[in-house]
């Protein structure tokens, strides 16, 4: 018995101590894992108390780089834009002055003559505005005596009535004879010529006919002679949250193909911006129907007509702008009579500060000028209020460097 009493209590001391172990054990492994568990909290703390000082950091870097850019002015900006994209200007441009000028006052929100971002609306003619007006005349009457007299796919199907109208053409470009009606008569020979024609199609042939040789000039072809200054111009408008419309008096077409070229500076510009001289669209399944009566069929295409509709010149371009607009705009940009009602139809009774330019092709020496014309539209500014462009006195270029003139020494000494 008393044996049996001293094993049990060996065992029960046995126990007591093996619980006496694993409390011990527990503890000691709670104490690790806890400090284990704090010291990885601590760092994920750090951690994020990083990532928010970091980030406080940035926003608090944020309006000081706003406060700086603040300092500026909408005036001082654009300024300092119109400095640094007008390079083709010279500083002591007038010209360029009035414009900067302009867009100072109509960018600035607390001034009496700002314009709200959609009422900044700006139109330009095309040819002797933006691209070489004449070698030796428009790029559309040049096309016409490609397509008629040139054109070995198509020379021997053009009609009389094409044939008389290219050949004053011609001779308008040998003598400077004008011929009454010509305008319309080209209108009327271009449509008839390519008629049949997709725009696809016609684009392409535009496409072609401008990468042949400008006859007056070394490095540059018929479809690439813009004006470089006013390109910048274009920039300038842009980039100060105008919407640019060009109003040509060249069919509509013709424009759209010259800007639509992968070479083109101008090819961002929307198609429906560029507005011209019209002529008519039908379905190649219509013949003669009345469209009222037609409807478009799944095998049609869109092709040229045949017949001309309007010469988008003078008058014709404020209703031309009315409808296809439908806001008048508050700059204009143009460089004959032309684009005189244009002009007048911009400045007048206009709600907002408003400018019309007129180029001047005083330039003997880097363009095909005509100092006559120029004066003529010098007396014209001076007339009725628009601003004059000097191309041989505002532009420090014209086509750029690679671009040089025929025979401009002679022409520069004779006009002289």
């Amino acid at each position: 018995m008393n044996q049996e009493k001293k094993t049990s209590d060996l065992w029960k001391y046995v126990a007591i101590v093996l619980i006496a172990i694993v409390v011990a054990l527990g503890a000691a492994m709670f104490t690790m894992v806890n400090s284990r568990l704090e010291e990885a909290a601590n760092k994920e703390c750090s951690a994020e108390t990083a990532v928010i000082e970091t980030v406080a950091e940035t926003e608090a870097e944020i309006p000081e780089t706003e406060a700086a850019t603040e300092t500026l002015s909408s005036r001082d900006k654009a300024r300092a834009a119109g400095a640094e994209i007008l390079s083709y200007w010279k500083d002591d441009s007038e010209t360029k002055q009035k414009l900067i000028a302009f867009m100072e006052d109509i960018t600035d929100e607390s001034g009496s003559k700002y314009i709200p971002v959609e009422k900044r609306i700006a139109v330009f003619d095309f040819d002797g505005t933006l691209f070489c007006e004449t070698d030796p005349n428009y790029f559309d009457y040049m096309l016409l005596v490609h397509r008629v007299l040139e054109d070995e796919n198509y020379k021997d199907k053009a009609s009389k009535f094409e044939k008389q109208t290219a050949d004053k053409i011609v001779k308008q470009n040998e003598t400077g004879e004008s011929f009454k009606g010509l305008e319309t008569d080209h209108g009327k020979s271009i449509a008839s010529s390519f008629k049949g024609m997709t725009i696809d199609e016609f684009e392409t042939y535009v496409h072609d006919f401008m990468r042949t040789p400008m006859l007056s000039y070394d490095g540059m072809t018929r479809g690439f002679g813009w004006y470089l200054p006013m390109l910048q111009i274009i920039n300038y408008l842009e980039v100060n949250d105008f919407t640019v419309y060009i109003v040509s008096g060249t069919d509509r077409f013709i424009v759209r193909s010259i800007i639509n070229d992968e070479n083109s500076p101008l090819a961002h510009m929307p198609m429906s911006h560029v507005i011209g001289s019209d002529e008519s669209l039908v379905a190649t399944g219509q013949d003669d129907e009345d469209g009222l009566n037609y409807n478009y069929k799944t095998d049609d295409k869109v092709v040229t007509g045949g017949d001309f509709i309007i010469k988008n010149l003078k008058m014709n371009k404020v209703t031309a702008i009315a409808k296809e607009i439908g806001e008048q705009p508050v700059l204009s940009f143009g460089n004959s009579t032309g684009d005189s009602s244009m002009a007048e139809y911009v400045i007048s009774d206009n709600p907002y500060e408003s400018l019309a330019f007129m180029l001047c092709c005083d330039d003997l020496q880097r363009e095909n000028g005509n100092l006559e014309k120029a004066q003529k539209m010098y007396d014209l500014c001076a007339e009725n209020g628009w601003v004059p462009v000097s191309m041989k006195n505002d532009w420090t270029t014209i086509y750029g460097d690679s671009v040089t003139k025929k025979n401009a020494a002679n022409e520069e000494k004779t006009a002289a």
